[in-house]
Order: structure tokens, then C-alpha cells, then sequence
């Protein structure tokens, strides 16, 4: 096998956060060094009990899951149930589903979540894997936020963070102009920017004018569960389309047809696809030549048109950096971020924003990977 691809996702699931899930059990050089759940869009506790039930779903209760910040910094929550629904999977049943009023960090099979903290966990794995580390945003910066003043060194470990989030002269889809992630705590994902804008290699944020393009139909979907895989696979699949079903509904009820836009997915595969572009193009010494090949989840997935080329964040077709902020103090606009495009400000580049993306292409990969499932139980 190739390098190894150390990541850890902070994440909220929620309906696409789950997709990204799935994705990332499909992928073979990629090690899970730890998943964040906290609230966004349901409560800290509801999104624990979804994140280990997607998990033992998917027979994968060797991962660490730890608990996050049960509320944003600014200490008022507001959740999305009327776009995830009540518990934030939709129609899906997960194993959880037992324990309701119970602890939320342990499922009805014992399953159960690290003991450290989201905030904690974060600098822990950046110590474990300094600068290989890929970090992975799909939810609220809240967590990352209080890694930050636990280790202000965390810009300086990580390889790169990606974020999906923010809402760059575009209608938002949570107030007029905000993105939900940014608009849970605009606090949390300036202190992050304006710390990780110092980085080697900037921070990528995947906004909504540009993720809004991967919109998964039902026969989309319908492909992605006659794939042949594995009974355990099948019924992982089987409740992804349960809670997508909900996904669905949602959009169609806001305007946008019988369809999901599908955000968390494509950065979270960009994030893996850039490291392993990365790992290719790195130069090797002799012996490493001969040690190592390349790895089967590359060799698996030749329908990607994620261009290789160094540097190029897979499947965009435009990126531009900018001098990014958030908005805290507007009436009529906290949360919404705000990108420099003129130089105004006079400040330095401190993000690359992915301006449009080839939806289709990663929509086809999507589908394959999904079809086709994890190929390395054996190895867990």
C-alpha cells in the first residue's frame, strides 16, 4: 500500500455529513485518526447518537468519536430539524434509535464514545501526525475553535484544512446571506481563519455557490444501492436512502425540486484527493520506490476526473485566494463571510475559495465509490 492518508473529521451529522461518511469507509489510505461530533444541526447529543450509529451501521466501531462543544461561543444554538429532521437522519433508523433519553454516548450494542474531548482530540491527532495531518470541517468551527487556544501551533501541524462552508456574494440558505456552518458560530470560524490564513498552504473553503452544483437526484441514488456489496454495506446504503428520502422532501419544499444538494461529500473528497495528489507527486528516495505502490484506493477509482496535477484542488474548475472575514456584529448579516475579491483591505490572502467545481464528474465518482463500497473489512 501507498502513504497513508492520517484525517480527522469534524462533523455534525446531519443527512450529507452522513454521505461523507460512507465515502470516507470507501476509502482504503485513508486513516480516520478521529471524528468531532457536536451540535449544528441538531444538539450535541443527538448528533453523538447519529454519529455512532452511522458507525456501527456501517461495522466500523473501531473509530474514535468524540464528544463536542455543546453549544457555539457565543453560547445560543440554533439547529436546522426542519432540513435534517427531528433527530437529524431524516427517515433513517439507526441503532441509536434505542437509547432515546439514555446516554448519548453509547449505543444499544455498547458502542461507545472517547472519553476526550472534541477540542482535545483535534490537537492529539495533529501531534500524532505532525504536518500529515488533513483536517476536515463539514460542521461548525466550534471545536477547532477550542483546539486553537489549546494549541495556538495547530496552523503550523496540520498539512491543510479544508472547510466546507460560507456564502461569497450568493443567496445564503439560512438567513439572506449566511451559510448554515458559518451562521451556527461566526465567532468560531473567524478565530479559525484568521489563525490557519498563517498556514504553508491556506485553508480551502468549499462555499455553497459552488458546492450547491453536487445536487443528488433519486436516480442518482437508486445507482448507488445496485451496487454488489456486502450485506452490512447494503443496509448502511439502505438507511442512507431513508435518510436522503427526508433530503429530498426538504429540498423540494424550498424551491429547489425533488433533489439534495449534497455539499459535505465533495469537500471531504477533495481534502483526501489533494493529500493523496500531494503523496504522488512528493519525491521519493530509492528505497521508497521500491517499497511502496500505489495505493488500492487510487487504483480503484479510475472514473474520478479529479485532475493530478500538484496544488490543483480536485474537481474545481476555478479557485481564487482571498483575504476572508466574517461578519459578527450585523443586524441584518451576522454570519456571513465576506472575501476581499479587490484587495480593498489591503490584507494578505488568508483562504483559497473554490469558485465552481465539475459537479457531474464528482457526482459519477460518488456513485461508483458508494456502489461499489468499503473493500477493507479484513483490515479493521
Amino acid at each position: 500500500m501507498g502513504r497513508v492518508i492520517p484525517l480527522f473529521l469534524d462533523c455534525d451529522p446531519g443527512i450529507d455529513d452522513a454521505l461523507a461518511l460512507g465515502w470516507l469507509f470507501c476509502q482504503d489510505d485513508v486513516e480516520i485518526t478521529g471524528i468531532a461530533a457536536s451540535g449544528g444541526n441538531v444538539s450535541t447529543a443527538q448528533v453523538l447518537r447519529n454519529t455512532l450509529g452511522w458507525l456501527q451501521l456501517a461495522g466500523r466501531t473501531d473509530l474514535r468519536v468524540h464528544a463536542g462543544a455543546e453549544h457555539p461561543l457565543a453560547g445560543v444554538s440554533e439547529y436546522a430539524e426542519e432540513t435534517h429532521g427531528d433527530t437529524g437522519a431524516g427517515y433513517a433508523q439507526l441503532p441509536t434509535g434505542g437509547i432515546a433519553g439514555g446516554n448519548p454516548g453509547e449505543t444499544p450494542d455498547g458502542f461507545t464514545a472517547d472519553a476526550l474531548p472534541a477540542a482535545q482530540a483535534w490537537v492529539r491527532a495533529a501531534h500524532a501526525h505532525p504536518g500529515e495531518l488533513i483536517g476536515v470541517l463539514t460542521g461548525p468551527a466550534t471545536n477547532l475553535a477550542l483546539a486553537l487556544e489549546l494549541e495556538p501551533r495547530l496552523p503550523q501541524l496540520l498539512k491543510r484544512l479544508f472547510i466546507m462552508g460560507g456564502a461569497f456574494n450568493y443567496r445564503g440558505n439560512t438567513r439572506p446571506t449566511t451559510e448554515w456552518n458559518i451562521s451556527y458560530d461566526p465567532e468560531a470560524t473567524k478565530a479559525v481563519l484568521d489563525a490557519f490564513g498563517a498556514s504553508a498552504r491556506l485553508p480551502v473553503i468549499g462555499p455553497i455557490e459552488a458546492t450547491e452544483a453536487v445536487a443528488l437526484t433519486p436516480e442518482r441514488l437508486q445507482q448507488m444501492l445496485e451496487g454488489p456489496c456486502s450485506a452490512q454495506w447494503s443496509a448502511f446504503l439502505e438507511q442512507l436512502a431513508e435518510a436522503l428520502r427526508f433530503y429530498f422532501e426538504f429540498h423540494e419544499s424550498d424551491g429547489h425540486g425533488y433533489l439534495a444538494h449534497v455539499h459535505d461529500p465533495y469537500v471531504t473528497a477533495a481534502a483526501v484527493l489533494w493529500a493523496r495528489n500531494q503523496a504522488q507527486h512528493q519525491p521519493q528516495t530509492p528505497g521508497q520506490l521500491h517499497q511502496e505502490s500505489p495505493s488500492p484506493a487510487a487504483e480503484a477509482d479510475p472514473d474520478s476526473s479529479a485532475p493530478p496535477a500538484d496544488g490543483i484542488i480536485p474537481w474545481a474548475r476555478k479557485t481564487e485566494q482571498a483575504a476572508v472575514d466574517v461578519e459578527l456584529i450585523g443586524s441584518l448579516t451576522r454570519g456571513e463571510t465576506v472575501a476581499d475579491w479587490l484587495g480593498r483591505w489591503g490584507r494578505a490572502p488568508n483562504a483559497e475559495i473554490i469558485r465552481s467545481l465539475d459537479a457531474e464528474a464528482f457526482l459519477d465518482h460518488l456513485t461508483t465509490t458508494l456502489r461499489r463500497g468499503p473493500q477493507h473489512h479484513d483490515s479493521h
